[in-house]
């Protein structure tokens, strides 16, 4: 009888889990995503087959490891590297705090932990020259940082090559001199920089061409750790430029892991389009001619199965350098991917489930409540879906083109100002919210729909006119489009409110453009979907939340 052999299905982890940083220890992997301005931040992942894949841990819970405070979109926790030595986790990190412009004002961080579900202790500083951190553990004891440099001078390549210093256990500080000991190649945008050391080599993975369509893998290595590197032959080990028929697009930012019967895996993010027209879609400049390409689901999780070559160069299995939608298992796993499930939270438990996260704060007592009404989350109002401090805002990521949210709420506005409702959400500047509020000339109750489009706020249909009591609120995606709906009279009576709307406002893409020649916003996040409150007036009026319901749709 013949066995099947089991698949990966990619992505591994879907929706926005961005710049994965893969390790194993024992039989158990992990990995480890960027969360940017989401909290917790840094989401980590666990799986003992590499087929399917489970939440199991933040890594940064606490004010003291991490202040999100007035950050911009799309900065924050940038590209955590995770890896496992001397009996414990180690986890490095970046606080990026600008994005646009020719600065980055980026700070690196160091986290350890026993166990993976923590205590994750208070961060180390590390250093502040560039973003995209990660330590390797050599095999003689020591322990080596490396990060890409940031250029800001007018004219330079930003993208000033790989930084490599020594870590001091007993210090707890780099020390010793600062090397540049790789500049990337013709690509470009070298970062996300990764050492390993296999039969007496030191690769250095390293992501090239930017984090769009361009994207890629390279791969370098040498005899010594501080170099010189010799760039692969044949290099990229991973582009989907120009290449993949399967629709799953850029492709880079990765990391390797071994497994225990020397098989080796590489973690990449990867994005899928809305549409893809074909190998040769949306070549040349990401600002222009990316119609349908939108990555609504964000920046997302894959695996690649690789080997070596006799003279000692990773390849893909296949042989190529493009991604493959399914990639096999090793061996000895029989597993099946596990089927996408209806996720519901009726807040009756003492703590929201783990898919919910907040904006650059903390989930406290001053705003956010599961006791002062049994079996309901209680928001009380802050400032508006614009700002970038204190919003009252619980969310989840999308990770399906096509699904299904409810929710449903109890809440008496006293005046415009005041509101709660259902929001689909990328970032301040874009994002869609069906609110029950009170109409500014007469007070009474009513339902609005506003949509923030690059800042500008539309409002698509006139505010219908509500009912006292609960009113339930949902969003329907249906792949390119999304659709907001509400009931007063439950059993599932449902009416639409408003258009359709595009989905790829929820994108990268969407939401990253440039005017003369500048960047004025950047976007590396995802499509999320939650529930608000806001008072403008200051006075923090409430609104009360019966569940929150998200289902996948065939």
């Amino acid at each position: 009888m013949v066995r099947c052999m089991s698949m990966i299905q990619n992505p591994v982890l879907p929706g926005f889990h961005a710049d994965p940083s893969i390790c194993r220890v024992g039989d158990d992997y992990y990995i480890a995503t960027s969360t940017f301005e989401w909290w917790p931040a840094v989401r980590i992942h666990h799986s003992k087959d590499l087929v399917n894949w489970t939440h199991c841990a933040y890594a940064v819970t606490r004010p003291s490891q991490l202040n999100l405070l007035g950050h911009p979109d799309s900065s924050g926790v940038w590209a955590p590297c995770l890896s496992y030595a001397q009996g414990q986790f180690w986890l490095i990190y970046t606080d990026a705090r600008s994005v646009c412009g020719a600065y980055k004002d980026a700070h690196n961080y160091l986290i350890t932990a026993p166990s993976i579900e923590g205590p994750w202790s208070e961060p180390i500083y590390m250093n502040s020259s560039g973003f995209d951190p990660s330590l390797f553990h050599d095999d003689d004891g020591r322990t080596w940082f490396v990060n890409q440099e940031w250029l800001h001078q007018p004219g330079a390549n930003n993208f000033n090559g790989i930084l490599l210093q020594e870590y001091d256990h007993s210090k707890k500080c780099l020390i010793g001199s600062i090397k540049n000991i790789f500049m990337g190649t013709h690509l470009g945008v070298v970062e996300g920089a990764h050492l390993y050391r296999r039969n007496g080599w030191y690769y250095l993975l390293t992501a090239e061409g930017g984090t769009f369509y361009e994207h890629a893998v390279t791969i370098a290595r040498s005899r010594s750790i501080d170099g010189p590197y010799e760039v692969m032959p044949g290099n990229p080990m991973l582009t989907a430029q120009f290449k993949s028929e399967n629709g799953l697009q850029r492709t880079g930012h990765a990391s390797w892991v071994q497994t225990g019967a020397d098989e080796w895996y590489m973690a990449h993010l990867c994005g899928r389009p809305l549409e893809w027209n074909g190998p040769h879609a949306g070549q040349g400049d990401h600002t222009k001619g990316y119609q349908n390409l939108h990555c609504i689901l964000g920046r997302e999780t894959g695996l690649q199965k690789f080997d070596w070559t006799a003279d000692g160069w990773p390849r893909l299995i296949s042989g190529d350098n493009a991604p493959a939608s399914q990639v096999p298992a090793p061996a000895g796993i029989n597993a099946t991917r596990k089927e996408p499930e209806t996720v519901r939270d009726d807040f009756d438990q003492p703590v929201l489930q783990p898919h919910l996260n907040s904006l650059r704060v903390p989930m406290t007592s001053d705003w956010i409540s599961l006791q002062e009404r049994p079996s309901h989350l209680r928001l009380k109002g802050r400032e508006s879906l614009m700002s970038t401090f204190e919003q009252s805002l619980v969310a989840r990521r999308i990770q399906d083109f096509k699904c299904e949210v409810q929710t449903a709420v109890d809440f008496a506005p006293r005046n415009f100002q005041t509101m709660a409702g259902l929001v689909a959400y990328y970032n301040t500047s874009n994002h869609a919210y069906l609110h029950v509020t009170a109409d500014v000339a007469t007070g009474k109750r009513v339902l609005r729909l506003t949509v923030n489009d690059c800042a500008a706020l539309k409002e698509p249909v006139e505010a219908a006119l509500l009912p006292d009591g609960l009113v339930q609120l949902r969003v329907v995606f249906s792949h390119d489009t999304f659709q907001f709906s509400y009931s007063v009279s439950g059993a599932d009576t449902w009416k639409d409110f408003g258009p359709a709307l595009s989905s790829a406002m929820l994108s990268d893409e969407y939401a990253t453009r440039s005017r003369d020649g500048y960047f004025y916003s950047f976007g590396f996040t995802g499509g999320f979907v939650g529930i608000a409150c806001q008072d403008l007036s200051g006075q923090k009026l409430h609104a009360d939340f019966d569940y929150f319901h998200y289902s996948p749709l065939k």
